[in-house]
């Protein structure tokens, strides 16, 4: 039996990528760095060091680690193996990192022939990252990217997709065996597992955004998607059975607690109670997100697929052009044109119309009246805009009488006051027609002349000449409930005097 040539070159890009993330350890190894005594330096296994002493940092949340931290690191392992000071060691701390981070801020990449598709191609890939920096001592520090942690990772014999799950079935093996202090170490790896695929499925999302260009892409994408949602699905469910059990020990040991070791013991399963709370939490978030990205992102995918044909199909060149220059037969002139007509709609009376819900009418017979509506009286208008500015009048009177010597006062205390001597008045619409027009003409300068004194205002403004200059209302934020008819907002009348 003969082996296939695309079964052997399946994944051929992918699988190179997954050892380019090996490549910094090859460059570290052709360096040939020596000490002080002349001796060639390891750079290699110092370089899985760095990876691991930035990985161990992660677990214990500390973010300020750089060059300086790592070379004294170096300083206090090395026991004279290697002839270096403080100094040597912080340069060639500096070189590592620069060999995971290029100092150019940009990724590490790998061009290759692609013997599956039959192109050259470029990958990228991040080990270590910028993580946050002191500009007071221009120190920048760093951590673990993705490729970074997955190459640790893989030196646990297993591959990052697979990590949270394998956490989780040592972290219950742990908690089995009474092991609380390892316990706790292992919730610490699940959250940097957690944040690590929240990075990836932000990339994902990018991607998707970024990338699909066509449907074979768009499935491939939506294959990966399910993928992610199937495992974080299974993940949580393993972390309610988790949770549970931690429950479960946590209350059954509250009972036996008889000593100084029992205490301690209780405690630390109290914390992990508390830390793996915090873990599940962040990846149910992350579950919520899958379902977002799988039904959002992946349609605003498929519409942009949609429109990105509409924008490449000439509609004129394609259909209209081809229809009107060329004679088609009658059959192919149909089958053209198809696609663009609408279903055949067949008006029709159903019987079980008549179960449906039925206008009731009044028998008596209503005269329609088909002639157009008559605009307002001149007199009639003229006689309604006195009224109301008579009224306008005498709420401003007073509002004068309120205030007293005061020069300002809010809605809400003006409104307090005619409850007390005229409540009548906020029945009626004329009240509160007044503050609003008086907000929309805010400010009035009231020594501006006739042209300030006019409409609906005209009286009541005019009780403020000679004494004020200025009134202008503001809006409050609160809404007051006058009344089962009326709600305004509240607002603030200030007047200015001379």
């Amino acid at each position: 039996m003969k082996v296939g040539a695309t079964e052997v070159l399946e994944n051929y890009g992918e699988r190179v990528s997954r050892l380019s993330i090996y490549e910094p350890f090859l460059k570290l190894r052709n360096k040939k760095e020596r000490d002080n005594s002349g001796n060639i330096i390891n750079l290699s296994s110092l370089g899985f060091i760095t990876l691991l002493f930035f990985f161990e940092n992660m677990i214990i949340r500390n973010k300020e680690v750089g060059a300086n931290e790592l070379a004294e690191f170096f300083h206090e392992i090395n026991n004279g193996k290697i002839d270096l000071d403080i100094e040597g060691f912080r340069k060639l701390a500096r070189k590592i990192i620069d060999v995971f981070r290029p100092p150019s801020g940009e990724r590490n990449s790998k061009t290759f022939y692609n013997w599956e598709t039959g192109e050259e191609e470029t990958i990228y890939y991040s080990i270590l990252k910028a993580s946050k920096s002191d500009t007071k001592s221009n120190t920048q520090y760093y951590t673990l990217d993705e490729e970074g942690l997955e190459l640790i990772f893989a030196t646990k014999e297993y591959f990052s997709e697979f990590q949270l799950s394998i956490s989780q079935l040592l972290l219950r093996k742990q908690l089995e065996k009474g092991e609380f202090v390892g316990a706790l170490r292992q919730i610490d790896e699940m959250r940097l597992s957690v944040e690590n695929l929240r990075d990836r499925m932000v990339k994902i999302k990018h991607d998707i955004n970024r990338n699909i260009v066509s449907e074979e892409i768009q499935k491939r994408y939506g294959e990966l998607i399910e993928d992610i949602n199937i495992r974080l699905t299974r993940e949580n469910e393993e972390f309610d059975e988790l949770e549970s059990f931690v429950k479960d020990t946590r209350d059954n040991m509250a009972y036996e607690v008889k000593d100084e070791k029992d205490k301690k013991a209780y405690e630390l399963i109290i914390q992990i109670d508390r830390e793996l709370d915090k873990v599940h939490s962040e990846h149910r978030k992350l579950l919520t997100e899958s379902i977002v990205l799988k039904t959002t992102a992946l349609e605003a995918a498929q519409e942009s697929l949609y429109f990105m044909g509409l924008e490449t199909f000439n509609f004129k060149q394609e259909i209209t052009n081809r229809f009107i220059s060329t004679p088609l037969p009658l059959i192919s002139s149909q089958q053209l044109i198809k696609p663009f007509m609408f279903l055949e709609m067949n008006r029709s009376w159903s019987p079980t119309s008549v179960f449906e819900r039925q206008r009731v009418e009044s028998e008596k017979k209503i005269e329609k009246n088909h002639a157009f509506s008559q605009p307002v009286d001149e007199e009639m208008l003229d006689k309604f805009k006195e009224i109301t500015r008579n009224n306008f009048k005498k709420i401003m009177e007073i509002l004068l009488e309120i205030l007293g010597n005061g020069n300002e006062i809010t809605l809400d205390k003006v409104i307090e006051y005619i409850k007390l001597n005229q409540k009548d008045m906020l029945d009626e619409r004329t009240f509160y027609d007044f503050w609003i027009i008086l907000h929309q003409k805010s400010p009035i300068l009231v020594d501006g002349g006739e042209e300030v004194h006019t409409g609906l205002l005209k009286d009541a403004t005019e009780l403020l000449v000679g004494k004020y200059k200025r009134l202008e209302v503001v809006e409050l934020n609160n809404i007051l409930e006058i009344n089962n008819r009326f709600k305004i907002k509240n607002m603030i009348f200030k007047l200015e005097e001379l």
